[in-house]
Order: C-alpha cells, then sequence, then structure tokens
C-alpha cells in the first residue's frame, strides 16, 4: 500500500476553531478564510460582537458554513462554547489561539493590571483552549493545535515586557503540550510572526508603513494563513513544531 501524501490529514476532516478573530483583514480572518475555501466548516471567536459579526456574514456570503460565538478566551466558560459551536458543525480537527494585544510601556510604568491582562489574554488563555480542545481531538482520533506567537516569544524587547512575558509563557505552554500529546495524535503548533503585519490592527494607526516597507515588506494575512493550512496538513512523520514567518526583507 502506497503511504499517504505529505499534504493528506491522517484522520477525516472536520471542523476548525479559531480563537481571536475581529476585523476582516486580520490574521484570524484570513485563517478562516482559507480553511473555509478548502472545505472546512469553521467556528470563530472573539470579543468584539460587531467585527465578530461582519467577518461571520463575509464568510457565509462566500459560501463558507460558519459560527460565531462572542467571548474571551481567558474565560474556561466561553471557550468551552467556543469549543461546542465548532463540535456542533463536525467534530474538531482543528483550534488555533490567536487571542491576544500588544501593548507598548516603558517597564516602570507598567502596573500590575496591565502586566496580568497580558498573561491572561495569552497564556491563560492558551491553556483554557487547550483544556477544552485536546479532549476533543482526541476523541475524534487526532488533531491540530495551533498556537499564535511572535518575535516577543523569543526575545524581550525594551517597553514590551509584559507582552515578551506572556508570549514567552505561551511558547513553553505549547512546549509542553507538544511533547505530552504528539505522541497521542494531536499535532501542536508555535507559529513565530515576526514583523509587522499588513492588516487593519497595525496600518489602523500607522497608515504610512506600508509604503515605508516597500513592496512585501509587511507580512500578507493571506500568506501567513497558508503557513497553518500547512502545519495542519503535514503527514505524521515530519511534523513542524516551531515555525517563523517573516518579511523576506525583516532583519534579524
Amino acid at each position: 500500500m502506497a503511504s499517504p501524501s505529505v499534504l493528506e490529514p491522517t484522520a477525516p476532516q472536520g471542523s476548525v476553531l479559531i480563537a481571536g478573530v475581529g476585523a476582516s483583514q486580520g490574521v484570524g480572518a484570513a485563517i478562516a478564510r482559507r480553511f473555509a475555501a478548502g472545505g472546512y466548516p469553521v467556528a470563530i471567536a472573539g470579543r468584539n460582537a460587531e467585527k465578530l459579526t461582519a467577518t461571520a456574514a463575509e464568510l457565509a456570503a462566500a459560501g463558507a458554513k460558519v459560527a460565531h460565538v462572542v467571548g474571551d478566551v481567558s474565560k474556561p466558560a466561553d471557550v468551552a462554547r467556543f469549543v461546542g459551536a465548532a463540535q456542533q458543525l463536525a467534530p474538531l480537527a482543528m483550534a488555533v489561539h490567536n487571542a491576544g494585544s500588544n501593548r507598548w510601556a516603558p517597564f516602570l510604568k507598567v502596573s500590575e493590571e496591565q502586566f496580568e491582562s497580558h498573561w491572561r489574554e495569552h497564556a491563560l488563555g492558551g491553556f483554557h483552549l487547550a483544556q477544552a480542545a485536546i479532549p476533543a481531538l482526541l476523541a475524534r482520533g487526532g488533531g491540530t493545535l495551533v498556537f499564535t506567537g511572535a518575535s516577543g516569544s523569543l526575545r524581550g524587547k525594551a517597553q514590551f515586557a509584559p507582552f515578551a512575558a506572556a508570549k514567552a509563557a505561551l511558547r513553553a505552554l505549547s512546549q509542553s503540550i507538544a511533547r505530552e500529546f504528539g505522541p497521542q495524535g494531536i499535532h501542536v503548533g508555535h507559529v513565530v510572526i515576526d514583523g509587522g503585519i499588513e492588516g487593519d490592527r497595525l496600518l489602523s494607526f500607522r497608515p504610512q508603513l506600508k509604503d515605508e516597507r516597500g513592496p512585501d515588506g509587511l507580512l500578507n494575512i493571506a500568506a501567513i494563513a497558508e503557513a497553518y493550512w500547512v502545519l495542519h496538513h503535514q503527514h505524521r512523520s515530519a511534523w513542524t513544531h516551531e515555525l517563523d514567518l517573516r518579511p523576506w526583507a525583516e532583519s534579524f
């Protein structure tokens, strides 16, 4: 018998949950579009009801089978609703933690509340999503769990201490989960996004940045989403755990 293709999943297709979806021109929405285009039903979740509803409507208009749930990934009851919505579409095949913000502040002016807020969004949110999604993935016989990281996952930049601490914690969490559940058929990935993202969040307050960076100087959201698609479809004999993405002109 021929071995399966490297792009063939090892279990039947199911639903994809993306926690951390807002505006249509964002990474979370782009991931949802890519998987919907590939035939997967998608469940999207986020805190901004207006943006989430608009993105869900766009996906549905394009022919996607979609559910959307408003909630906070740092709250376990909300995360349980996210997973439940995906399960109603089809058995959960993939979950993505893409939630969390990034706020600049001089270290001596960072409050305990600000520091904890970052930790809740990134590290605690990743913990809750993993605890809710893994049992569903195991019941299905395997699947994929991906965490969106950043350059702050690897090194702490000046005046970004809360973000770096939270992202580093999320990275360590992903490594631990990968080692425990990889042998049980769950592909755990951590995607380091190193550079500015050509989406609404960045360009809304720095619209000139696209011209300053030049062609392809910012990360294209569809190209980012393609990387998540590839991760999910890797053959289990050659899984990637950590993948870093950056523009061709970005220094590192």
